[in-house]
């Protein structure tokens, strides 16, 4: 009876512990966001006094969007294009090696230690920095926003690519050795049906995510869409930046599209 009770009375204790420690978390976490928002200016209503009048002016000025120039913008927009694809391709075949190393089990632990630090230290760069430094490096154009699109993928990348890796059902992978089944055969059969999905969802995503990034490239040099979006903001040719920007839409839209279609022609070809 004394035992029941000591029992019960531990686990009162405890349950009220995790409840006073989860409010302490939750009060914390409200006074980082409030300390934050405090920071940055957002909590000021001056700040807000003309956003909404100064969007509408320029919303004004921008319509309707001009697209008298849409002849000029055929090599830009393939410049943007083949930024987002070279830039991702370049990343995959860099980041699948390395998240191979990095993830749990598949290597050495000092070697997956120091892949997992060169894939935090590439991420933590911004690729509109990477793209300054390659702008010095090779000279303005696509190539430097290719170069820049393909170092910070490698570090996205090789760090789901690890992930997903290290999920790997090792089951059918020890069925198909014991077998006597070469690895050529134990990677096919058994490894890449597990992660082929996935891998291929996240090369997508990040092919989509590199489209955006390369008109940012643009600003710095890199060409694309980006250089005329903010050569049409800087001559206050706004009608035309918004047919500029209307067109980024249409192309990323089109990209979506093109990458829900081949994620369901794997996810079909997997799963059959």
């Amino acid at each position: 009876m004394n035992a029941a009770f000591a029992e019960r009375q531990a686990l009162l204790k405890a349950t009220a512990q995790r409840a006073w420690l989860s409010r302490l978390l939750l009060i914390l976490g409200l006074g980082v966001v409030l300390l934050a928002t405090r920071y940055t200016g957002a909590l000021d209503a001056e700040r807000y006094r003309e956003l909404l009048p100064t969007l509408w002016t320029l919303a004004g000025d921008a319509w309707p969007p001009a697209f008298e120039r849409w002849e000029h913008w055929s090599k830009p927009l393939l410049d943007t294009l083949t930024m987002s694809v070279a830039g991702t391709v370049g990343g995959i075949l860099a980041a699948l090696p390395l998240g191979a190393l990095a993830a749990g089990g598949q290597a050495p632990a000092p070697l997956r230690q120091l892949v997992l630090l060169l894939l935090n230290a590439i991420r933590s760069i911004p690729s509109l920095v990477w793209g300054i430094l390659f702008v010095a490096a090779v000279g303005f154009g696509p190539l430097p926003g290719v170069l820049a699109l393909a170092t910070h993928s490698t570090g996205m990348l090789g760090k789901f690519f690890a992930e997903t890796f290290e999920h790997v059902d090792r089951a059918p992978v020890d069925a198909l050795r014991s077998q006597g089944v070469p690895v050529l055969g134990v990677l096919r059969f058994g490894v890449l049906p597990q992660v082929l999905p996935r891998l291929v969802d996240v090369a997508l995503y990040r092919w989509e995510h590199n489209i955006r990034a390369a008109t940012t490239l643009g600003a710095i040099g890199a060409g694309g869409l980006g250089l005329e979006i903010v050569t049409a903001f800087h001559l206050f040719e706004y009608r035309e930046a918004l047919a500029l920007i209307a067109v980024l839409l249409a192309l990323v839209s089109l990209v979506n599209l093109l990458g829900a279609q081949i994620r369901r022609r794997f996810l079909d070809s997997t799963t059959a």
